[in-house]
């Protein structure tokens, strides 16, 4: 099939912003629980007339400052409570919001700023404001800077006590759907990053749809989401505005080191998450077995959740004995797991990479079905996703309603709709290379199958051709063979080589428990084991398994166990992490020229 395209499940207004959901709110649900934050330590609910005023009361602290409408202020802050009240308060004063990731470097925050035209910076803590500071005098426009941990919200609001309540009703109404909402900036795997300019239509048929088609899953005053994922990152901002679209409670974590912790605590009913955090999940649990004499166990438990998930794909389902086993290993071991995911969620959301079909049946098999889906900065974060009540694990879903899917001749995905980016700011030429005719050109390779089911293969820009001539999509081999619990990354190369290798680096968490059971010197690291035999045989069936979803041809031969890490800090990786593969092969160049002496 080369197109698809579904009916919209929800119609943008016409001359409305996104301020007009937290009003609509506290209307019509005013005493329901929207947010969620906490209050010395525990989960303390915030109504929707209480967010209303709280967001209010800050915009009017924006306009006292002299923000004015369309004016670009920077927002750059870990996900919390804050990041949500202040883009909205941006958005009630007239402005434009510009997100920052929080672990950017300072001359990126200046090439953000400056090519944004910010005038104004919210940051979070003395880190970021020491970034901006060390740029300011190359920030000419930028002329306030608030610090969240130093009372930013507090200090808006009074100044902004004289503000009338007219004012700031002018000001919220200002912006129409098709003015910029805010401006995302790609984090840029190949040069500097583009400013993605995403309207209020953009958000509205986006979480519209989202909202519309996954409706079981966004039911007001049942259920609820945490976010852990970076709110600057355009997946995180879904999350956000879906919440108050929906409304659903909405709480915020702006660090994931005790990630369990929190979704004990909160027990929410739906998770957002990237491909990495469901993997972490799943090792953890098979570690900790092991680490108790269970991991046979464990093992068993998986095999059979995954066989249960395949059976209920086929038109006779589970068998009776299945159905025994999945009962048993419910009891034993799905619960548990179950429970570690707060122990009331059903469903999951996926993105930012493939998930691997192995992940997708297991979550599914144990009652926890994780939907993927696929979307870029450009396409308002999802422009499909598997719907809750008809998934197809293996593939990233159908287009958001609304919306088109087309596959060119040369197999690059194209997309239409009333979700896709303006344009790229400041940026004429970008934009008119990406929006050709009314299509994005997404740069990905993909395929339709015949219910308009999406299946990403790779990156055009990334296929990699051997010095044999065969094509190789690095993709699908890196994902599977990422997929192995001691592997933190994987980079195939061979482009104009005679075959294809790859470059692995080694999960430290997993790696120590790896040691430990395998008799290996307390404090083994990747550098003092990367030529163990025992530990190449490993990884070597890691590979394998990655080999078994191509051909012969585009198979790794060889691999490098590396020594170090992918790190942002070292710019091998995004903070959406996506691999810089330029910035690795040139770091790496002697490890990738070792696979390759004879």
């Amino acid at each position: 099939m080369r197109e698809f395209s579904l009916p919209a499940l929800y119609e943008v207004p016409s001359d409305g912003n996104l301020t007009d959901l937290i009003r609509r709110n506290a209307a019509q649900h005013p005493d329901v629980a929207v947010m969620s934050r906490k209050v010395a330590g525990v989960w303390t609910d915030v109504t929707a007339t209480q967010f209303l005023a709280e967001v209010r009361a800050a915009a009017k602290g924006l306009i006292a400052a002299g923000i004015e409408p369309g004016d670009r202020v920077a927002l750059m802050s870990r996900t919390r409570f804050e990041w949500v009240l202040l883009d909205f308060a941006i958005w009630s004063a007239g402005a434009v919001t510009v997100p920052v990731y929080e672990t950017s470097s300072a001359e990126q925050v200046q090439w953000i700023l400056g090519d944004s035209g910010a005038v104004a910076a919210l940051v979070e803590s003395d880190a970021h404001a020491e970034a901006v500071a060390s740029v300011r005098d190359r920030l000419p426009g930028l002329r306030s800077v608030w610090q969240i941990d130093k009372g930013a919200v507090g200090e808006l609001t009074a100044a902004g006590s004289g503000v009338s309540e007219e004012t700031v009703d002018l000001r919220s109404a200002s912006a129409r759907a098709d003015d910029p909402a805010t401006i995302v900036y790609t984090s840029g795997t190949t040069g500097r990053p583009k400013g993605c300019v995403l309207t209020h239509r953009s958000f509205f048929a986006e979480c519209g749809n989202v909202v519309e088609r996954l409706r079981p899953l966004f039911r007001t005053g049942e259920c609820s989401v945490l976010l852990f994922l970076p709110a600057a990152h355009v997946f995180g901002r879904l999350v956000e505005v879906a919440s108050v679209m929906a409304p659903i409670k909405l709480g915020c974590v702006p660090d994931i080191k005790n990630l369990t912790d929190e979704l004990a605590a909160f027990r929410p009913t739906l998770i957002l998450g990237v491909p990495r955090v469901f993997e972490k999940v799943y090792n953890s649990a098979r570690a900790k077995a092991q680490a108790d004499g269970k991991g046979k166990i464990f093992d068993k438990a998986a095999s059979t959740a995954i066989a249960y998930s395949r059976a209920l794909g086929t038109a006779e389902g589970p068998s009776i004995g299945l159905k025994f086993k999945h009962k048993v290993f419910d009891r034993l071991v799905f619960s548990k797991l179950r429970a570690v995911l707060g122990g009331r969620g059903e469903y999951a959301i996926s993105g930012g990479a493939p998930l691997g079909e192995r992940l997708g049946h297991f979550y599914r098999g144990i009652g926890f079905t994780v939907l993927e889906g696929y979307g870029l900065t450009e396409t308002c974060a999802a422009t499909a996703f598997n719907p809750w009540d008809r998934q197809k694990i293996g593939t990233v879903g159908q287009p958001l309603p609304g919306s088109v899917v087309r596959i060119a001749d040369d197999g690059e995905v194209l997309l239409h709709g009333e979700h896709l980016f303006q344009g790229y700011w400041n940026n004429e030429a970008a934009t008119t290379e990406a929006l050709a005719d009314g299509w994005f050109h997404t740069g990905d390779i993909g395929t339709l199958d015949e219910d308009g089911y999406l299946a990403i293969t790779g990156r055009k820009k990334e296929i990699i051709v051997t010095a044999g001539g065969k094509n190789v999509a690095p993709a699908v081999i890196e994902d599977r063979i990422r997929g192995h619990a001691l592997v933190a990354e994987c980079m195939v190369v061979g482009d104009g080589r005679p075959f294809v290798g790859a470059l692995v680096t080694l999960d430290e968490e997993f790696l120590a428990h790896w040691a430990g059971d395998h008799g290996k010197p307390a404090g083994s690291t990747a550098q003092s084991l990367r030529e163990d035999p025992e530990l190449l045989a490993e990884v070597q069936r890691a590979v394998d398994e990655g080999n078994a979803a191509v051909s012969k041809a585009e198979s790794v031969r060889k691999f490098r166990i590396l020594a170090s890490q992918f790190t942002e800090e070292a710019g091998h990786i995004t903070p959406s992490l996506k691999l810089k593969r330029n910035v690795v092969a040139k770091d790496f160049a002697d490890e990738i020229e070792s696979l390759y002496q004879r």
